[in-house]
């Protein structure tokens, strides 16, 4: 295990150790702290309101991708028990409060596709920009120091097949 998580302990203490120029800081923080949920659920919001015939199934979708991608980020993080970086390595400049101590998988990766890819399948010309919003998202869980890169990349490839299985199962029985 330790052999494998070798190439993760050192990107993480290279980026640990990163003085981060100030903008870098702050849209990291900010896609960080988007990851919550209020982005989310601002662009569920916006969906709604828009009037669209789809958009009710659509949120529906992603409503039902995030709370299975919760279950399953949950309960994964219980049995693999892997701790954050910042409890092996301080990081230098971000001081970011979690809910729980185990890093693998990410939530807020799994969460961000899970949406990503529910409400991009619904609206295909919308997939880009919610990709590279949940990318941002993805990215600045490593560079804050919550997350180890294998972490994020599982979170975010979770979340993906969640998300776009809610669309499949929402389709198959025409709300799509």
């Amino acid at each position: 295990m330790q052999t494998l998580s070798a190439p993760d302990y050192s990107l993480m203490r290279c980026i640990n150790r990163w003085r981060a120029p100030r903008w870098i800081r702050w849209w990291m923080q900010l896609a960080t702290r988007a990851g919550d949920g209020w982005l989310w659920g601002a662009i569920g919001i916006a969906l709604l309101i828009s009037g669209d015939g789809q958009s009710v199934h659509a949120v529906e979708a992603a409503v039902s991708a995030v709370a299975v991608g919760i279950l399953v980020f949950h309960n994964v993080k219980r049995a693999v028990g892997r701790v954050r970086p910042r409890e092996i390595e301080p990081h230098c400049w971000a001081r970011i409060v979690t809910r729980d101590r185990f890093s693998f998988p990410s939530g807020h990766s799994t969460t961000a596709f899970a949406v990503a890819f529910s409400l991009g399948s619904y609206y295909p010309e919308a997939m880009p920009l919610l990709i590279i919003l949940a990318a941002n998202v993805a990215v600045s869980r490593m560079i804050v120091g919550m997350h180890f890169l294998t972490d994020v990349l599982v979170g975010s490839a979770m979340g993906a097949l969640i998300g776009y299985v809610a669309f499949i199962e929402f389709a198959r029985y025409g709300l799509a």
